[in-house]
């Protein structure tokens, strides 16, 4: 059967429709899209490469071609900006859940098929969970301070610096001499980063931060994009 072109039907560019679909916040259709777009692609390049006279060559050559660009997409990932998008309201709302919404299933989890793919994902994976990568930085943070005591005695003794220096200020009246409440506070910030830096609390605050990035990242693109519950509109009356 044939269909005969409707004369009222609209053409939509692929970029208009696209917008459209990111201004709506359907990112998880775009995301299907290029999924299939990719794997379209690669099927087509497949048909073309068995038509060479040396199969072994085609199939060597389609795999070098398969290697480099997986190996492109995943060191493009590090020079992405994660936090480009990110905002305060993100860490505001409610924390997704663990287990049906960061971690999912094994379906939801796929190889980015391109550089603009990846680059969604993370962008728009970094604000759903950022709730969740926080919590993993807190975690991390916490494992390095029990892998080096001496880092976790300096914190502790910062933190009690500080609170030692607001009791006095309290009992003494400090705020009555700026000036020399200034001085002591200067004073007590050098004190604080000399503890922090003799007892390697920047390492483990280094470890935490480069363990959480790369976890943080590699979760971000590979996760596939779900839908968002979109806002419910009332009936008209």
């Amino acid at each position: 059967m044939v269909f005969s072109s409707n004369p009222l039907s609209l053409s939509v560019p692929d970029p208009t429709f696209e917008s459209w679909l990111r201004d709506s916040g359907y990112l998880d259709v775009i995301d299907d899209h290029q999924t299939a777009a990719a794997s379209t692609t690669t099927s087509t390049s497949t048909t073309t490469d068995s038509t060479i006279t040396i199969p072994i060559t085609g199939f060597l050559f389609g795999y070098l071609v398969s290697l480099f660009s997986h190996l492109w997409i995943l060191l493009s990932l590090f020079t992405l900006n994660p936090f480009s998008k990110l905002t305060t309201n993100d860490f505001s709302g409610e924390t997704p859940s663990w287990t049906k919404g960061f971690f999912g299933d094994f379906g939801s989890y796929s190889f980015p098929a391109s550089v603009s793919q990846a680059r969604l994902r993370v962008h728009e994976n970094v604000k759903r969970y950022a709730r969740n990568y926080a919590s993993l930085f807190i975690l991390f943070f916490a494992c390095s301070l029990y892998q080096l005591p001496l880092a976790l005695v300096g914190l502790i003794s910062s933190l009690a610096l500080w609170d030692l220096f607001r009791f006095f200020s309290d009992k003494w009246g400090l705020d009555r001499f700026p000036v020399t409440q200034l001085v002591l506070i200067r004073i007590t910030q050098c004190a604080t980063a000399i503890i922090l830096i003799w007892l390697n609390v920047q390492m483990a605050l280094c470890c935490a931060l480069g363990v959480c990035y790369i976890v943080m990242i590699l979760h971000a693109a590979f996760r596939k994009l779900t839908p968002v519950k979109q806002p419910s509109r009332g009936r008209w009356k």
